[in-house]
């Protein structure tokens, strides 16, 4: 049985994550958390004149979470198929955001974090001091974010980029292994230089041991030399029609282009690839 959370605050973009989750997920057993954070900051933006106390605005401002949570299931039994292997949950919290989602992440042992970002105007605006890229960057937990004009078609490829640089333990990987079995997918390893370079002793290794982790799947490496990594990243997603990006978080430094980047124009892969965040298994 997996666990997932699904933090929404019911905007368009949260709505489309939370179908892509239950049509990624529709073959597995899952309980899925629907959360819905009101943020101790708010305080300072509601009219205290008429509610004197904290304790009252927290039962205001839940009271409507609430409802609109359960509004939120009625539209997912109304407009999704029913799977009798889906149970849902509705978790409504008075927390700061990142705080929230660790202790549920930790209280029920959450195998997988599914959020939405804006698709219009890319990853940037949106992920930059966002819920959704402080949870990638914050939480120890796989993370798969969800471009607001992403729709679900089955995994058959995968892009991994990777610096080739072993800074994290193997099994993190561990999810990507999970989707192959499940889609039958194609891994794409993809390295990439800014100059023409051989691979140094340590990066060597590191491709035999990826070599040998994913022995048995349909997998290959691809190296490419560009000095902008994100162009390299969206002529490769194009050309092989990628279905979803998975990235290691401790490799989110070196490659915050693909994230992180001052402009968007021409970045397709933000409003319609997923992105699926790899976090170390903590102890």
């Amino acid at each position: 049985m997996k666990s997932i959370l699904l933090p929404t605050d019911f905007s368009k973009n949260s709505w489309n994550a939370i179908k892509y989750a239950l049509q990624f997920f529709k073959k597995s057993n899952c309980h899925f958390y629907l959360l819905h954070v009101n943020r101790l900051s708010n305080l300072a933006s509601v009219d205290t004149s008429y509610i004197t106390t904290p304790e009252a605005i927290e039962e205001v401002q839940t009271k409507l979470a609430k409802k609109k949570l359960r509004d939120f299931l009625k539209r997912i039994s109304k407009e999704l198929p029913h799977n009798k292997n889906h149970k849902f949950y509705t978790i409504t919290d008075y927390n700061f955001f990142i705080e929230s989602i660790r202790n549920h992440v930790q209280e029920k042992s959450i195998d997988m974090i599914v959020m939405g970002t804006k698709g219009s105007s890319g990853l940037k605006k949106f992920i930059i001091g966002s819920n959704t890229g402080d949870v990638i960057t914050k939480v120890s937990c796989t993370t798969l974010v969800v471009p607001e004009n992403a729709k679900y078609t089955s995994i058959k490829e995968i892009a991994f980029p990777t610096d080739l640089a072993l800074s994290y333990h193997i099994q993190t990987l561990e999810p990507i292994s999970e989707i192959l079995d499940e889609f039958d997918s194609f891994l794409r390893i993809l390295h990439i230089n800014k100059k023409k370079e051989i691979l140094n002793r340590d990066q060597q290794k590191y491709k035999e041991l990826l070599e040998d982790y994913f022995n048995g799947y349909k997998h290959s490496f691809h190296f490419l030399t560009n000095d902008k990594i994100e162009d390299a990243v969206q002529c490769f997603v194009e050309s092989r029609d990628i279905d979803m990006i998975a990235m290691v978080a401790k490799n989110l430094n070196y490659f915050q282009r693909i994230l992180f980047m001052p402009t968007v124009e021409e970045i397709s892969y933000h409003t319609d690839v997923p992105f699926l965040v790899l976090h170390e298994q903590q102890n």
